[in-house]
């Protein structure tokens, strides 16, 4: 069995994070590794107060989401975290507090994000948005790159990256 780590899966909005973060949990799962899908939408929705998109608010919210993550991973538990994170600092403490830190940078580029937007984000508010108004901090140097969300090259690199030591 794999020890814990924290899978963070970065990229635009509508670049296929949450995608990516489904059929890995999948894999994990059929592999009887135990995994947690921390989604940036779905944990920003039970935060108490919840925080606002503002930098104030997005900073509260990915310290948060980071530390939730590595205390996740210190249990033996991959935490897939599916979130734009879209400031370096922020994936470098989550990386700082996890106990194994995998950075994927799913690289959708901007015209597709766009053009597939499920939930009409980029016609909505596309000042608030990381790649659109607000500057995306592409990754430096992550462990793998996901041309998309539905890549199973990824997929491969990822579960490669995990069991490695």
């Amino acid at each position: 069995m794999t020890t814990g780590a924290v899978v963070w899966l970065t990229g635009l909005p509508a670049s296929g994070k949450s995608t990516l973060a489904r059929h890995l949990a999948a894999c994990l799962g059929a592999a009887q590794q135990p995994a947690v899908i921390l989604d940036g939408d779905d944990v920003r929705e039970v935060l108490v107060p919840r925080p606002g998109h503002d930098e104030a608010g997005r900073d509260a919210m990915y310290r948060t989401l980071a530390g939730l993550a590595a205390l996740i991973a210190r249990q033996g538990v991959i935490a897939i975290v599916a979130a734009t994170a879209h400031r370096r600092a922020w994936r470098e403490l989550a990386r700082s507090l996890a106990p194994r830190f995998i950075e994927v940078h799913v690289a959708t580029p901007l015209a597709e994000c766009r053009r597939r937007d499920p939930k009409g984000l980029y016609a909505a508010a596309p000042a608030e948005l990381p790649g659109a108004g607000v500057a995306y901090e592409t990754p430096a140097a992550p462990e793998v790159i996901a041309p998309t969300g539905d890549n199973a090259a990824a997929i491969d690199a990822i579960l490669a990256a995990i069991t490695a030591r």
